[in-house]
């Protein structure tokens, strides 16, 4: 033995003779000998793990080579381990057996043999054991009665420990032991998705001590979040927001988990990633401020990866607005001011983009669009060039809310008035973000020849394919530009004879891939949008609904005619895109409408 651990020499050797004896405490006088000489036994092994968390696992091994023997021959006695003092000090012995980084196959299958310990004591003494029979029944309990009772006693008593160290703060004396807390989260890794253990899991991601560096293990976060993903678990809020805080690598995997389920699966409804959204609980732990930004700058970076890809966009908008719907949830005493979360737009902006547009009256949305136009044309065209209020982190901050793009398109279309220069720039602006001062203008010039055609046919009795595709500036068997595009099919859907041409105007617009997926996102988004609107437009919404089942229901062209792969583009460090100058190639704000 050690020096530091003569103390343990006799007794090491007395107590491995008595488990020896003891065997499966089988007979009534081996139990009667356990209950006499329990106390001094936990005792012992209370002093075993106070010198083994003082060495690594491979120290303890070369000090105590026969270690192993003594835990398994005490685990298996169920004598022993129906108290769940017994239960505690086990599996703290235990978890210092494990190696963090094992280097041979050894120290792997110490491992996976500790494992399998810790997994007998916390999990399977639940079950039926016949010898502890008599016990149970002299206690008035049937095994199949007692042994949950037992894990759950030990659980709940770590547990209320836990809490009571979180609430005392500073009073060391009262304070679990960091080290305790420390080996308590590596010997419920693998434990984690047992039911019973869900309490646990709960006040170790709850607690926080006054420690400078993280306590738990980071293998503990790691197989949390894991079985969280996969619906192993299932956890509060507060646990959740509480893990994705303490353990960045979480957080970021638990993102990158929802771009694969949103993002690359085909022609998902918002419908369905909504309910994916929701179900992630990404948007209400977002809600802290730090947990936001970081999912904001995953999202930023995933637009610049995909050149703007509609399906993340979608992901964007969809995620703004359920994070919006919590933050409206928040308590008034926990929220935060909106500058914290976009702490370079104007705040008055914001403001402006978060309110709901259904708290507008129809007649009058013409005067937030415009207020949204000027703000943001003065925050994006009167900063200098690579600021932090640049054209890019202009059009980012309005991407998130997209509602507002179509909602200037419907209303430059339909209202009885010409749309005004306010409205232009802001469709052109979302189409367009990379263009400077001129080329915007000749967009707008372009955008108001469209819609002045399609003002006058919009309230016609008969519509014919040509006129519509001519007044578009479409030509049959070609496909529109984006803004035309949106302007068409929105023209389509609210026109009142627009339901007898529209199979036909699609034929001619929707020809590839590319331009049904796009044709596809913008009816599936309309919906959408009016539904969370509450939109009344029985006709509309009807058309919006048969076109988009049978665009879904049409056979997948030719592969010479599909969009290119998603991610196909080089990604492009931010600091690129936040001048005129030096914007994002191919990021179009357009190409998901």
């Amino acid at each position: 033995m050690a020096q530091d651990s003569v103390g343990l020499s006799s007794g090491y050797q007395f107590w491995m003779r008595k488990l020896s004896v003891w065997g499966q405490a089988s007979t009534l006088e081996t139990q009667q000998d356990i209950c006499h000489h329990l106390p001094q036994f936990q005792e012992f092994l209370r002093q075993i793990y106070e010198t083994l968390k003082e060495m690594d696992s491979r120290t303890i091994i070369e000090r105590f080579p026969t270690i192993g023997q003594l835990l398994a021959k005490t685990c298996w006695n169920p004598f022993i381990l129906a108290y769940d003092e017994s239960q505690k000090i086990l599996t703290w012995c235990l978890g210092c057996l494990i190696t963090k980084e094992p280097q041979s196959s050894g120290e792997s299958k110490l491992n996976s043999w500790t494992r399998g310990l810790l997994s007998h004591i916390l999990a399977a003494f639940r079950f039926d054991i016949k010898e502890v029979d008599l016990f149970t029944q002299s206690l008035g309990y049937a095994p199949a009665d007692y042994y949950p009772g037992l894990l759950k006693n030990m659980v709940l008593s770590l547990v209320s420990e836990l809490r009571e160290s979180h609430l005392n703060g500073f009073n060391t004396q009262r304070r679990m032991a960091p080290e305790r807390v420390r080996s308590l989260s590596r010997v419920c890794i693998p434990l984690i998705t047992l039911p019973d253990f869900g309490p646990l899991v709960e006040a170790l991601l709850t607690y926080h001590g006054h420690e400078p560096q993280e306590t738990l293990w980071p293998e503990f976060f790691d197989a949390v979040n894991e079985a969280f993903l996969l619906k192993k678990i299932l956890l509060p809020k507060s646990a959740v927001v509480c893990l994705w805080l303490r353990h960045l690598p979480s957080l970021e995997k638990a993102t990158l988990h929802l771009f694969e389920k949103l993002i690359f699966s085909e022609r998902t409804s918002l419908t369905r990633t909504e309910f994916l959204m929701r179900q992630s609980l990404l948007p209400e732990a977002a809600c802290h401020p730090a947990i936001f930004r970081i999912v904001d700058e995953m999202f930023r970076y995933a637009l610049l990866e995909t050149d703007g890809a509609p399906e993340v966009l979608a992901a964007l908008q969809v995620f703004t607005c359920c994070f919006v719907e919590a933050l409206g949830k928040e308590d008034n005493q926990l929220k935060f001011a909106l500058r914290t979360y976009f702490p370079y737009a104007p705040p008055s902006l914001v403001m402006a983009l978060v309110q709901h547009p259904e708290d507008i009256p129809q007649g009058l949305r013409h005067q937030p669009l415009r207020r949204i136009s000027e703000m943001l044309r003065e925050a994006a065209e009167d900063q200098a060039p690579g600021s932090s209020g640049g054209p890019f982190e202009s059009w980012f901050l309005f991407a998130r809310f997209g509602g507002w793009a179509d909602m200037a398109a419907e209303q430059s279309l339909m209202s009885a008035a010409e749309p005004p220069e306010a409205l232009l720039w802001l469709l052109a602006f979302s189409y367009s973000p990379r263009d400077g001062s001129q080329p915007r203008a000749q967009t707008m010039a372009e955008l108001k020849a469209v819609l002045g055609p399609l003002r006058r046919l919009l309230r016609s009795p008969t519509l014919s394919a040509r006129d519509v595709l001519a007044a578009a500036g479409a030509r049959p068997g070609g496909a529109c530009g984006p803004l035309a595009g949106h302007l068409l099919l929105t023209f389509l859907l609210w026109a009142p004879a627009g339901r007898a041409t529209a199979r036909e105007v699609l034929g001619h617009v929707a020809q590839t891939e590319a331009a049904a997926l796009d044709t596809i996102g913008f009816l599936d988004q309309t919906l959408y949008r009016w539904d969370r609107l509450r939109t009344e437009a029985p006709a509309p919404r009807r058309l919006a609904r048969e076109l988009l089942a049978e665009l879904r229901a049409r056979p997948v062209p030719a592969a010479d005619q599909r969009r290119p792969p998603r991610g196909s583009h080089p990604a492009r460090p931010l600091g690129e895109c936040c001048s005129e100058e030096t914007p994002p190639p191919g990021l179009r704000a357009g190409d998901w409408s």
